[in-house]
Order: C-alpha cells, then sequence, then structure tokens
C-alpha cells in the first residue's frame, strides 16, 4: 500500500483541477511541483515492481490530470533508477509550456540512496557536470531546446533535482537560451546561516564579515575577469529562474539571507564590495587557490524568490514539494537583480 503522500486523489491539488490558469503564477508553479513529484512516484512504482507488485502504480495521475503525456523517462545508467522525465501538453495554449522537463531530488532507499548522495556531493564540491546523469539531462535539455525551441520549454525539479535544473538552465543561459524554470527547495552549498543564528544584528555582522572576507580574496587572486562579457555570473543575469524556498529548511534557508544581504549591502554603501563577494563561494575561492577553475553553480544573479510563510511543522515538511500546491499556502515574492 503507497502512502497516502503518493496518491494523487488523496494529496495532489484537486483544487486547481478544474479552475487552473496558465496565466496565474500559483498555478504554473504547483502544476511545476506536481510533475516533479510524478518523477518521484515513477521511481517509487518502479521500485514496487522489482518487489513483484506489477498493479501497485500511482505515478501517471500527477501529470494526465493536467493534460500532460509522458513524452521520456531519464534514467541513470548505473542504478537504473528514474531520476527525470520529460513531459508534453496534450494541447497548444499562448501560455502554457509544450514540454516540461523534470527532475526529482534524493530517495532515500538502497536501490538509489547512494549515486543520489554521490551526486549532491558532486554539487556541494563545483563539479556535478562531471556526472553521468548530468549528461544525460543535459542532452536531454538540449535536444527538446533544439526540436522545439526555448519559448516552449519549462524546467523544474526538487532539492536534489533543483541543482540539475539550475544547472541546466545555467549552460542553456550561457548559451542565450533562457529557460523558465521552477526550483524547489533548491540546496545553498554553505552553512546555513539564516537558521543557525537568530539574532539580527548579529547574523548581518557575520554576512558583512562574509563579503569582505570573499571580496578580498578573489581580488587578491585576480582570477576574475574585468570584462562583464566574459563574467560568467553576469552572463547570466538575464535568466530569471523561480525560487522557492523555506525558511524552516536548512537545505534551502539561506537563498533568503543572500538575496536580503545583497540589497542590505548596496544600502550600507558596500555595494562594489557585494558585487565582487555575491559571486564567489568559500569552496569556489578554494578550489581555484589550488589550480582547479570552480564556478559556484548554486549561486544566482538573478531570480523570483518566493519564501513560504506558512508554519511548517518540523525541517522534514519544510523540505517536502507538497507545500508548494497547498490551497492554505502563505508566502512573499520578490524578484532580485544583480
Amino acid at each position: 500500500m503507497a502512502p497516502e503522500q503518493e496518491i494523487f486523489d488523496v494529496s495532489g491539488p484537486l483544487h486547481l483541477l478544474n479552475s487552473f490558469d496558465w496565466r496565474n503564477i500559483y498555478h504554473r508553479r504547483s502544476i511545476a511541483a506536481s510533475l516533479v513529484h510524478g518523477v518521484y512516484i515513477l521511481e517509487k512504482d518502479r521500485q514496487r515492481r522489482s518487489f513483484g507488485h506489477e498493479h501497485d502504480t500511482h505515478a501517471p495521475p500527477w501529470w494526465e490530470r493536467f493534460h500532460f503525456n509522458l513524452n521520456h523517462v531519464l534514467v541513470d545508467d548505473i542504478d537504473l533508477s528514474y531520476f527525470g522525465a520529460i513531459y508534453e501538453l496534450k494541447y497548444a495554449h499562448p501560455y502554457a509550456p509544450k514540454y516540461v522537463i523534470a527532475f526529482r531530488g534524493t530517495i532515500k532507499r538502497f536501490q538509489t540512496l547512494y549515486q543520489d548522495m554521490k551526486l549532491n556531493f558532486k554539487f556541494v564540491y563545483g563539479h556535478p557536470a562531471e556526472s553521468p546523469r548530468f549528461h544525460k539531462a543535459f542532452d536531454a535539455v538540449l535536444n527538446t531546446v533544439t526540436m522545439a525551441g526555448a519559448a516552449n520549454i519549462w524546467l523544474a525539479g526538487h532539492s536534489l533535482g533543483a541543482s540539475i535544473a539550475m544547472l541546466a538552465g545555467r549552460k542553456m543561459a550561457k548559451c542565450q537560451f533562457h529557460l523558465e524554470t521552477y526550483l524547489f527547495n533548491p540546496p545553498f552549498n554553505s552553512v546555513p546561516i539564516e537558521n543557525l543564528i537568530k539574532n539580527q544584528t548579529l547574523k548581518h555582522v557575520v554576512r558583512v564579515s562574509g563579503s569582505l572576507m570573499k571580496a578580498g580574496i578573489a581580488t587578491a587572486m585576480k582570477g576574475r575577469s574585468e570584462d562583464p562579457e566574459e563574467d560568467p555570473f553576469i552572463m547570466l543575469s538575464e535568466w530569471i529562474p523561480y525560487v522557492f524556498v523555506n525558511p524552516s529548511d536548512p537545505i534551502c534557508a539561506e537563498y533568503i539571507g543572500y538575496f536580503q544581504h545583497r540589497d542590505k549591502m548596496v544600502d550600507i554603501g558596500m555595494g562594489r564590495v557585494e558585487r565582487i563577494a555575491a559571486k564567489d563561494s568559500i569552496v569556489s575561492l578554494g578550489s581555484r587557490a589550488i589550480g582547479r577553475e570552480s564556478e559556484p553553480l548554486h549561486l544566482l544573479p538573478t531570480a523570483y524568490l518566493t519564501v513560504n510563510r506558512s508554519l511548517s511543522k518540523g525541517v522534514k515538511k519544510a523540505h517536502k514539494i507538497h507545500q508548494w500546491w497547498q490551497q492554505d499556502f502563505e508566502g512573499s515574492s520578490k524578484l532580485y537583480r544583480f
């Protein structure tokens, strides 16, 4: 028997079925989250079939109820798990995507945990492009863009899947293809100051000190070009992904501080320092110090940041994807530009 959270008619966004509007950002977010969740259930259905439960299938309603077909499943070459899917909308609509490419996050089961965690570590240390799973994901994105055009495609992912979608979106943006992208609880590869420090003054002091340190190191190393056209961070500034975070989730909450701190540094007259510091992480600076070029893949120049202000009961629920289609959702959104 599958858990209730896997069954669309119990846990899905049923309130949207007869009234969703493709122009409504809440509806678009909810549908994108539902399609990502469909990838999770695809893999869990596959695992159930491996144990002989051939008829215990729950994934299709997560996309079929919104009139999508499952066009293609992305399979990890090593553990044979399903980590992504390409969905195709059954009808044409001026505000809807023709294709959605969605990626799941980590599944904590023995069939998937090792490969999932291995890719998580590659993202932490700045070298996920070396992963065969990411190569397959990016090939799928590139082929779909070539076939249908960037304007007809969404990217979406949750947790580890958000990291995959983010990196694919970054690579496409550097080629001037700006894909509409939905990143749910994307990992921020840094100490979660937003969660660890509650005193706002101390939090501000720590962040300012960190910016001064990073800017000083980056300036001393002189490893970054002064030409804006060659700066990979500035090259991404026209790509505007939607980033969805929960302040109670230590995996993604630091995005709140990262973007707010950039504005505060401008307010206190330290914008020039932050323009240098915001482009780098301690890990990327450390890698460059030993001669290995490393781009901080989790840092974004521009984003629509949505913060879930609804009460979350525990860290586990704060990281779940279900929160992003709840009818009683309370949140705030803001566009941040570099």
